[in-house]
């Protein structure tokens, strides 16, 4: 019997959750065990769980869970450099010469256990099959207009918080814009074909935004890229990966431009892949907006946990296009699961 150990998350402003009650109860009816950690920032209550047949641990319980429990999060594990034992899905972020990733990693191989990286869930053709990319798109697109808003009144964006809904916003977006009365900056997304890039988009052609769409046929000359210099907004939207061109370098702080926000969705400033030069960390719910020049103002948001703005969509949307491939999580060595324990073995060997 499968025994899948639902953990709470321990990140500030972490509500979101991969595996619904609806989607509990299914795997529950396979034949799987499933344990749900109580959570006091879950988006989701603990009834559902309860009512759908789970059994329900204590908050950060799961170091101890039975040896055989694989254990399902979202975002990272404490620090504090415990051995690893168990098997983990989440999302690790440690296969691109990550500093903290390595230390994962060696976590990992002092304990024995294994990580099955949510980002390296992919088909037979290496597509991912489930990713929550739209709802990033669409929240990193809005903290980019909010950065935009922001600077109009002379000012750098202030904390962001998390939204019940889309709707409530979309709600709160429109009232900052039409403040502005009719002034409207013009973005270009780069991965606009994409999910990231499909959500952004779809923020902005909502908000009046007027938008260039980006992909591989016009980035395949690898630069440089001018263009993007002529909007006020650049969103990335693509993975840092071996061979990814420059998107905008480190000169571009200097150079004669419109831009005066990029919003770095895909967020990997601290590999040497990015695309992005002129910033090197994420910003914060805190702090979205780190200010990279003055006179005239470029500022860089880049938020790694966007899609927990909108909670409730983003984790309806990841839980149900990972449950098809929960549900054959009694064939780890195959399909999915198989090819992404091949990442990990590589990554440690």
């Amino acid at each position: 019997m499968v025994h899948l150990w639902v953990r709470s998350e321990g990140r500030a402003n972490e509500e979101r959750v991969g595996l619904t009650p609806q989607g509990a109860a299914k795997l529950i009816r396979a034949g799987f065990r499933v344990t749900v950690e109580q959570s006091k920032q879950r988006i989701l209550p603990i009834d559902g769980y309860v009512d759908a047949g789970c059994a329900i641990a204590e908050e950060f319980a799961w170091p101890h869970a039975p040896d055989d429990a694989i254990i399902f999060g979202l975002k990272e594990l404490p620090d504090d450099g415990t051995p690893l034992r168990h098997r983990h899905i989440m999302f690790g972020h440690a296969y691109k010469g990550q500093p903290a990733g390595q230390v994962l990693l060696d976590r990992f191989k002092a304990g024995g256990g294994t990580l099955y990286d949510l980002e390296y869930l992919v088909d037979d053709e290496g597509r991912r099959v489930a990713a929550f990319g739209y709802w990033a798109g669409y929240a990193g697109a809005a903290v980019a207009l909010m950065c935009w808003i922001a600077q109009q009144r002379g000012s750098v964006a202030g904390p962001v918080t998390a939204y019940r809904s889309a709707t409530q916003m979309l709600a709160d977006l429109q009232t900052r814009l039409t403040q502005l009365g009719t002034q409207r900056p013009t973005a270009l997304i780069i991965g606009a074909l994409g999910r990231v890039g499909t959500g952004g988009a779809d923020l902005c052609q909502t908000m009046g935004v007027a938008t260039t769409k980006w992909d591989m046929a016009e980035t395949a000359s690898g630069g440089p890229f001018p263009e993007i210099l002529q909007h006020e907004i650049f969103l990335n939207c693509i993975l840092a990966r071996p061979g990814t061109p420059i998107f905008v370098p480190a000169s571009a702080k200097v150079a004669d431009r419109r831009l005066t926000v990029i919003g770095d969705i895909a967020c990997d400033p601290d590999s040497d892949f990015s695309p992005i030069k002129v910033y090197d960390r994420t910003t914060t719910w805190d702090a979205p907006a780190l200010r990279v020049h003055d006179q005239p103002a470029l500022d860089v948001t880049a938020i790694d946990n966007l899609p927990s703005m909108l909670p409730a969509e983003s984790s309806a949307d990841f839980a149900d296009q990972l449950l098809p491939h929960l549900l054959t999580l009694d064939r780890l060595e195959a399909g999915v699961w198989g090819r992404a324990r091949t990442q990990f073995d590589r990554a440690v060997g």
